[in-house]
């Protein structure tokens, strides 16, 4: 071939050449820059066969790209005739196809640094093309097209190498852990494509010219993935809803904690080591997961939570957060300062849901004390006794329910802090207090349906001992929840709706314990009816059936708490006192002589006695006999037992100065009882007792006030 046979020529004459030089010593200086001299021939001599050989190869084998290579490599060689730029151009106008193919394949194969370099390549030739053309004629849009056409397929080669890199940072959490080289060099291409977009824009600066496509800002780019990774990240997390799931919130909120602090470890022990500092990747990072975060928040603060959902999403937002369960883990400091992290809600957002948890545990809290109630009255008609606890008191789980319900919402409101639990219990308390008055009307209405058939409800006693037994399980309660979620300082705020609470649960047990009374005294009424009447004073046994039917009731009342029975029992004793001072009162009898008052007055001695061993048999170790009750029969009886008519005055002002509520219609009622005294005598003593001094017994409590005497009689007794 004439490649060849040139070379042969060449040969033949250097060797020559060089003979001639070996043969005189003063020539030997002149081989090397002979030798350069024939090297710059050569290439010359090559670069021109190569143009032809190509020209030759582009019209044989790609004649679609004549037209291109025509005008633009005559309109550069026009203007570089003396330069090698075609040379240049024409090779890689041949061989561009070929090379993108390459690069394609390198990118299928994963070696992304590889194709890259092909892919620069490619792109600094055409941008100097570009340029020699912009140079040449900047106003000719249609040259510049045609280059731009012309190498099409290197920007859709960028792209699909592009597509690649996103797809790594997309799973650079992932690929850090299997393949961080992987993820090296995909640092390494964006930070030499920053560098060529760098270079561009200087170059604009000066010349006007900036190649298709720049600036690619990658690096932006890549950050932007990453951003929208985050927020995908986050978004995905909700696995169910309220419908399928009512934790739904507290997982999906569990799950975001874990992918999150997960995360940020491995950015900051593997991710921060493949960027270089600059790129301050887990700064960055940490910032976007604030920002989705955020947004992930709000968009759960704005939907219509229930109470505890807004809890467990404050308690998150407020404390999670920091906890050393995510940002405050000790492995993310000194990176992750809490103290810096701004609130993921706004201050706005939070008041606002605090206030709607507020008000929706207060309609709560009501509709549930009103349910229990309802329900715990439901028992009350039952056939059978209420349940008793370990102690054999009877109750009903009215108290149980409700502080059980009360506990478990201040738990929930301590998640967030102290403050709402404060409120919280506040609020309890406050709900309680409108609670028990409507407890108080239930047990009110309960005696009052009672009493229109005493056969029902069957189980009447002991429910409404169950009524008596709860207010002490309430008291207790109350003071239990104080202690335990309330701190001392806050005591004094709640003392006074305290000092209600209690004073009301006396009430509602007092006045259980009344109806319990009534109840005894509706069956002791014939009894009653029979004292101080000539069957009476015959011998009847009333006073023993009395003592029998107290002691039955009083077998039931055991059931009642110790503190509640003993009140119980005093006014039991009380009442007994009283009904049998008013039966005195009632003028019933009228003695005829010395004999019946010493029989009668013996009988009331008697009787006392027993109330007094009935009642300490009832409370065992309340003590004597404190208030004297029997006492006053026992005073009484003294004075109808008088048998000197002029010691009579003395008798009764003792009585009087004893018990100073004795009533004038008393001591008139007490001497028509005795039958010897006449009306000027009641005169006499009564005028006369309106002067004593009083003297009565510090325990003493007023009695007479409550016994009424009939005044019908009163005139005719006068006369």
């Amino acid at each position: 071939s004439a490649m060849e046979e040139m070379d042969r020529e060449a040969v033949a004459t250097a060797v020559q050449r060089v003979a001639g030089m070996l043969q005189r010593p003063d020539q030997l200086d002149k081989v090397e820059q002979y030798r350069r001299r024939e090297a710059r021939k050569k290439a010359s001599v090559e670069a021109r066969l190569k143009v032809q050989t190509l020209i030759s190869l582009s019209v044989r084998n790609a004649e679609q790209y004549i037209e291109y290579i025509g005008i633009i490599s005559f309109k550069l060689f026009q203007k570089n005739c003396y330069n090698c730029f075609p040379v240049y151009f024409l090779m890689l106008l041949v061989s561009f196809p070929e090379i993108v193919r390459e690069a394609q394949d390198l990118i299928e194969q994963g070696e992304l640094l590889q194709a890259h370099r092909k892919l620069m390549d490619l792109e600094c030739s055409r941008d100097n093309l570009m340029y020699e053309q912009y140079r040449m004629d900047s106003r000719n849009t249609h040259d510049m097209n045609l280059i731009h056409t012309y190498f099409g397929d290197m920007q859709k080669l960028s792209e699909e190498l592009a597509k690649q890199l996103w797809m790594v940072v997309q799973r650079s959490l992932v690929t850090v852990r299997r393949d961080p080289t992987l993820l090296v060099s995909v640092v390494r291409i964006i930070e030499r494509e920053e560098k060529i977009d760098r270079r561009m824009l200087d170059r604009k600066k000066q010349t006007g010219f900036i190649p298709p496509g720049r600036p690619k800002n990658w690096k932006e780019k890549m950050f932007n993935i990453l951003e929208r990774t985050v927020s995908t990240r986050i978004e995905g997390t909700q696995a169910d809803t309220r419908e399928s799931d009512k934790m739904w919130l507290v997982r999906h909120l569990e799950i975001i904690r874990k992918y999150v602090l997960d995360d940020l470890l491995v950015a900051k022990t593997l991710l921060d080591q493949c960027f270089p500092p600059h790129y301050d990747i887990f700064k960055r990072l940490l910032s976007m997961y604030h920002q989705a975060l955020s947004i992930r928040m709000q968009e759960l603060a704005s939907e219509d939570l229930e109470a505890n959902e807004i809890v467990s999403l404050l308690a998150w937002v407020l404390n999670t957060y920091k906890s050393t369960e995510m940002m405050g883990n000790s492995e993310l400091s000194p990176e992750v300062d809490i103290n810096c992290l701004n609130l993921l809600l706004s201050q706005n957002v939070v008041d606002q849901l605090l206030s709607k948890y507020m008000s929706t545990l207060t309609s709560n809290i009501i509709g549930w004390l009103r349910k229990a109630l309802e329900t715990d009255k439901k028992d009350w008609v039952k056939e059978t006794e209420p349940e008793a606890d370990q102690d054999g008191y009877y109750q009903t789980t009215l108290p149980a329910i409700v502080f059980q319900m009360f506990e478990q919402n201040l738990l929930v409101a301590a998640q967030i802090n102290d403050d709402l639990k404060t409120k919280a219990l506040l609020l309890c308390l406050q709900q309680m207090n409108s609670f028990l008055t409507r407890y108080r009307d239930e047990a009110q209405l309960y005696k009052e349906e009672h009493l229109k058939n005493r056969q029902y409800p069957r189980c009447y006693v002991q429910y409404m001992i169950a009524v008596i037994n709860n207010c002490q399980t309430f008291k207790e309660s109350i003071i239990s929840l104080k202690r335990k979620y309330l701190k001392i300082e806050m005591e004094d705020t709640l003392s006074s709706s305290h000092t209600n609470m209690d004073a009301i649960l006396d009430t509602i047990a007092k006045e259980a314990c009344s109806s319990l009374l009534d109840e005894v005294f509706m069956d002791l009424e014939p009894h009653l009816n029979e004292l101080m009447t000539k069957k009476w004073l015959m011998g009847s046994n009333a006073v023993g059936t009395i003592c029998v039917t107290v002691e039955d009731y009083f077998n039931d009342f055991a059931k009642i708490k110790r503190s509640y029975r003993k009140t119980m029992t005093n006014e039991a004793y009380r009442r007994v006192v009283v009904e049998y001072i008013r039966a005195i009162m009632l003028k019933r009898i009228s003695f005829k002589n010395a004999e019946e008052r010493k029989d009668g007055a013996e009988r009331m001695i008697k009787e006392a006695e027993q109330f007094r061993f009935l009642f300490k048999k009832l409370a065992p170790g309340s003590g004597e006999d404190t208030e004297g009750l029997c006492g006053i029969i026992e005073a009484i009886a003294e004075v109808i037992k008088l048998t000197d008519p002029s010691l009579l005055y003395l008798e009764v002002s003792t009585l009087v100065s004893k018990y100073p509520d004795i009533r004038d219609d008393h001591i008139a009622a007490l001497l028509t009882v005795r039958g010897d005294a006449s009306r000027d005598m009641k005169q006499t003593i009564i005028e006369t007792l309106d002067q004593g001094p009083s003297q009565p017994n510090p325990n003493y409590i007023p009695i007479f006030k409550e016994i009424s005497v009939p005044t019908l009689t009163v005139p005719k007794l006068l006369k």
